[in-house]
């Protein structure tokens, strides 16, 4: 058993379902652009499981793929009016926490656990067949996420293993995989891990940049690497920690240089003060919130072409921001655990029993 212990890895967080409020009317304001358009409003689909998806992929306003519970991995091609079970075969003990997709064809997903619980698969047919490209087989590793800069290149990241976080790469689109060599990471504090609650614990931006959400140790951090995860820098966290509940869950990126964190404490009824904060820097220092975001949040997203909206999401609810992550407001108060958005706008928020959503304007 590793510090943070496996129940908390495997957290099921959750309030229960709770009733959608299209309320997200927020004006969006990008510094410099001179943007003034409204933020979506969710409106749930029918994917017909009570799975639980914490990972999700936005290709585009039509297209998205979501992972979760019982192996579940579900496809749509029409904006969610309907969705294709496209589950890797014999899949249904594993517990598939990311996914990353590269159009409506080709992604890959990423099972949590010890051991030979933690696995990687990857499709090219939208999901009618999958290979198993990673099984994890040494008993104190961990993975977590997995993110890609490209086609080709990826990332994925397990707890501290001996020390230090182990980082997997890959170089073929996530059909092979090699453990990087850690001389460059940082030692791991004591108790420290990340959160396998939205898929978002690894993000990267560009084709180098990559950050790494901790918690549970005294001091939550964001590393940061600039190499594709062979050097990494630690930058300590605003976001209280101190507990194997609590720390930075969910990172995103809309360049390499400005960044949103968010997380807090998932037990619910549990405070979660200063749960989200900003860098300007790259991840070098990091700027609490002076209005966080209402609750523990596990997923947070840029609109697309906004320098300052964002969505942020978590079992009791959403909170924007239209300036760039320094004051929030809740304007949902459906529950989801992860949120993402697709270049061409369309964003869309998955969450517990079967719960997925995507954004109107």
């Amino acid at each position: 058993m590793k510090p943070m212990g496996k129940t908390r890895r495997m957290l099921s967080v959750g309030l229960g379902g709770v009733a959608l409020a299209a309320a997200l009317t927020a004006p969006a304001q990008a510094h410099g652009h001179g943007e003034n358009r409204p933020a979506p409003s969710w409106q749930l689909t029918q994917t017909g499981t009570d799975a639980r998806f914490r990972g999700l992929a936005a290709v585009s306003r039509t297209t998205a793929w979501v992972a979760g519970t019982k192996g579940t991995v579900l496809r749509t091609a029409d904006g969610g009016r309907h969705w294709r079970d496209v589950s890797p075969p014999g899949a249904g003990e594993l517990e598939f926490r990311d996914v990353e997709a590269f159009d409506g064809r080709r992604a890959v997903v990423l099972a949590i656990g010890e051991g030979e619980a933690s696995r990687v698969y990857r499709t090219e047919d939208g999901g009618a067949t999958w290979k198993e490209s990673f099984r994890n087989l040494d008993p104190k590793a961990f993975y977590d996420c997995l993110t890609f800069f490209d086609h080709r290149h990826g990332l994925a990241v397990s707890d501290p293993v001996d020390g230090k976080y182990r980082i997997l790469s890959t170089a073929d689109g996530g059909r092979s995989w090699k453990v990087l060599p850690n001389a460059g990471m940082p030692d791991a504090q004591p108790g420290e891990a990340s959160f396998a609650a939205s898929g978002q614990c690894l993000v990267s931006s560009g084709p180098r940049d990559v950050w790494l959400a901790t918690g549970g140790a005294a001091t939550a951090r964001v590393l940061h690497s600039a190499d594709r995860g062979l050097t990494w820098t630690a930058a300590a966290s605003t976001i209280p920690a101190g507990d194997p509940a609590r720390g930075v869950f969910g990172l995103a990126f809309r360049d390499r240089t400005h960044g949103l964190a968010v997380g807090g404490d998932y037990r619910a009824g549990q405070a979660s003060p200063r749960a989200s904060e900003a860098t300007g820097n790259g991840g070098r220092s990091w700027s609490p919130a002076t209005a966080p975001v209402a609750a523990y949040r596990s997923g947070v997203a840029w609109l697309p072409h906004s320098r300052s909206t964002a969505l942020a999401v978590g079992p009791t609810g959403t909170d924007a921001t239209t300036d760039g992550g320094r004051t929030w407001h809740t304007v949902d108060t459906g529950s989801y655990d992860t949120v993402d958005c697709a270049p061409d706008g369309g964003c869309w928020a998955a969450g517990e029993k079967g719960r997925v959503a995507r954004s109107t304007r």
